[in-house]
């Protein structure tokens, strides 16, 4: 009952701060918007090409480019018959058109403009998808004219060509992506908050009447961690349904295992801080200590900006920073439902809050009083 009640009011304590409040929740949800938005076009994938403009000449007896045309027009393909072939080449050159086209009873030539390779590629993509079934049904008009109609029935490519699309990795978008590091950012700053578990009872002048009491220092010191534990989750759980409401991100479908991730994240943040607490004597130590450590962390673990593909010592550094891997758990559990990569997090943090919680009860039985 001790342990509940003390568990309580450091719950109560952390809420009724406003600044603790308004760093907790309205510092990340602010950060997520202003960096999500800022750097929205870094997440960008795919680059949007519409309105080629082509140049053609159509001299062939028997010319079915009209066709082509008609298909190429849906995609955003815009063509001008020109009668003068140097003209045509001419304007090309100068970057007037993507490309120029020639049709004729010897076959098809593309001339391109090298500025425009991306809108180059695409244009020269369709046509020879364009020539290669133009010359399959040359071929088939000569050999067996009464069987063209049903080699490119649709019925008759369904049952000989399977197509099979190959979708990419999902990948987050910069909102979805500053959502999940911001939010693991905001629990590593529990530690300052958790450092001073114990410091505020000394400084409050409360620590003699709490030893007084009849109450163990076990109890005192569980029931400390028991509150901050809940407080910092109940922020947690407030910022990541903030950033689904409000921003749309996307937590993925297994939601609880994205939260045990996070809830190991908070034992080891609130295990961090109390260690060095105790680590150290003096009362402000803890927190400038703890807040290098957290912004070396999330720099380190790309909350602020994306690290992609380190290496050398860069990427050893990174590696060292938690963020690093506790984000990294959560993009694939979220994007690849992988669930093996929890393991990595979920253990790290286990482990690294086990030893800092073993150096502070072997600090507190050392000392009189709390």
């Amino acid at each position: 009952m001790n342990i509940i009640n003390i568990a309580l009011k450091e719950i109560k304590s952390e809420f009724r701060d406003i600044r603790t409040l308004v760093f907790m929740l309205a510092f990340p949800i602010v950060l997520m918007l202003v960096l999500g938005t800022a750097l929205s076009n870094t997440f960008k994938t795919s680059i949007p090409v519409d309105n080629i403009h082509v140049l053609y000449q159509d001299t062939a007896s028997n010319s079915q480019f009209d066709k082509f045309m008609e298909a190429a027009k849906h995609s955003g393909i815009h063509f001008k018959q020109m009668k003068d072939k140097s003209d045509g080449k001419k304007q090309v050159k100068q970057g007037k058109y993507t490309g120029y086209i020639e049709v004729t009873d010897n076959g098809v030539q593309l001339y391109l403009n090298s500025r425009d390779s991306i809108e180059g590629n695409i244009l020269q993509g369709m046509l020879s998808s364009y020539v290669d079934q133009y010359n399959i049904a040359s071929v088939i008009m000569k050999n067996a004219p009464n069987q063209l109609a049903s080699a490119f029935s649709h019925n008759t490519q369904a049952s000989f060509i399977k197509e099979t699309s190959l979708a990419p990795h999902k990948q987050p978008g910069s909102m979805d992506y500053y959502a999940i590091v911001m939010t693991t950012m905001i629990v590593l700053y529990g530690a300052l908050s958790a450092s001073s578990l114990i410091v505020k009872e000394r400084i409050n002048k409360t620590a003699d009447r709490l030893i007084a009491a009849p109450v163990t220092k076990s109890e005192i010191f569980i029931g400390k961690v028991v509150g901050s534990l809940l407080s910092n989750m109940v922020s947690v759980i407030l910022v990541l349904f903030s950033s689904k409401l409000f921003f749309k991100a996307n937590w993925g479908d297994h939601l609880g295992m994205v939260l045990l991730v996070l809830l190991t994240e908070v034992i080891f943040a609130v295990s961090l801080g109390i260690g060095i607490s105790f680590l150290t004597k003096s009362s402000s130590a803890p927190r400038v200590i703890l807040m290098l450590t957290v912004q070396l962390a999330s720099f380190f673990g790309g909350a602020y900006f994306k690290i992609e593909n380190p290496d050398g010592i860069f990427k050893f550094i990174t590696e060292l920073s938690p963020l690093t891997w506790i984000n990294t758990g959560i993009t694939k559990i979220i994007y690849s439902n992988d669930f093996s990569a929890a393991i990595p997090a979920i253990t790290l943090n286990l482990g690294m809050a086990t030893l800092f919680l073993i150096i502070a009860i072997i600090s507190l039985r050392r000392r009189e009083g709390l």
